[in-house]
């Protein structure tokens, strides 16, 4: 077993100082880090704890599993390493060739690209800048 624990149903006000304290009673703390929102800053209700030692983090898992703690019952085991993710697509535009990060794509999708606001929406008039890379018959249309 590892030092690293998985902490999750925590109360939204939970921070890194109350996810400290709470474990501290099975021993030592290296770190305490509750998952916060980007852009909104707050808790997203589940946070990570690595303890001293793989037999302080088994007493707390033992401890603390299934524990009430803001009217909410904790839930802790070992932290699994965050499986890989299969980057873009997905979200708006990404039917039209968009690659999900803003940079040019093989796939074209139209827009301009050194404005970091642009999308790949279609053009007024529901036209879009193809998604082939091949050239279509709107491409001599002067864009409205």
């Amino acid at each position: 077993m590892g030092n690293k624990l998985y902490v999750g149903n925590l109360p939204y006000s939970f921070r890194d100082g109350d996810l400290e304290q709470a474990f501290s009673q099975f021993g030592a703390v290296t770190s305490a880090k509750v998952m916060m929102e980007r852009d909104t800053g707050r808790s997203k209700g589940f946070g990570f704890v690595e303890m001293g030692s793989p037999a302080e983090a088994q007493a707390a898992i033992t401890g603390l599993n299934g524990q009430q703690h803001g009217g909410r019952a904790l839930v802790v085991n070992e932290a699994r390493p965050m499986e890989p993710r299969s980057g873009g697509g997905g979200g708006f535009g990404a039917s039209n060739g968009g690659s999900g990060n803003r940079q040019p794509s093989s796939g074209g999708g139209g827009g301009n690209f050194d404005d970091p606001w642009a999308t790949a929406a279609p053009a007024q008039g529901g036209r879009s800048g193809g998604g082939t890379g091949t050239s279509s018959s709107f491409d001599d249309e002067p864009p409205f």
